[in-house]
């Protein structure tokens, strides 16, 4: 029996969803360049949006995610840090480490906006790169 029609075949991420995350991941290594870790979020948020800014994406910033249930809609105050040219989600910390419970969350804004990529930056690092994670539904 051929199980390849019953898996789930993933969609290539398009070059605007590709080169936001690029932009992002150049932008949060301009941040932690200058600022180092030990802020708080509000701060690496501030001078992230700046950054992104700069580099021509748009971005909505703690957008508010309303949780669809059946016939029924949810106001449950969420919100999630930024979601950049209307494609990539973005939830930064300022945290000693990144646990399961954050890709939990940032899964969850994949399910409920409909996109399905994300960076969890965790500025509190003392090199960027170990404290960037792309997931990819």
């Amino acid at each position: 029996m051929d199980h390849e029609d019953t898996k789930t075949q993933r969609q290539a991420l398009d070059e605007k969803v590709q080169e936001t995350a690029r932009l992002a991941v150049d932008a949060a290594f301009q941040v932690h360049s200058n600022l180092g870790p030990g802020l708080t979020e509000k701060v690496y948020e501030a001078c992230f949006l700046y950054e992104c800014s700069k580099r021509g994406m748009t971005v909505a910033r703690q957008v508010h995610v309303p949780i669809q249930y059946g016939e029924i809609r949810i106001e449950a105050g969420l919100r999630l840090d930024m979601i950049l040219n209307d494609c990539v989600v973005i939830e930064l910390k300022a945290v000693e480490s990144l646990n399961p419970l954050h890709k939990a969350q940032l899964i969850t804004y994949f399910k409920l906006t409909g996109l399905r990529l994300g960076l969890l930056i965790n500025f509190n690092v003392s090199m960027i790169k170990d404290g960037i994670q792309q997931i990819i539904l």
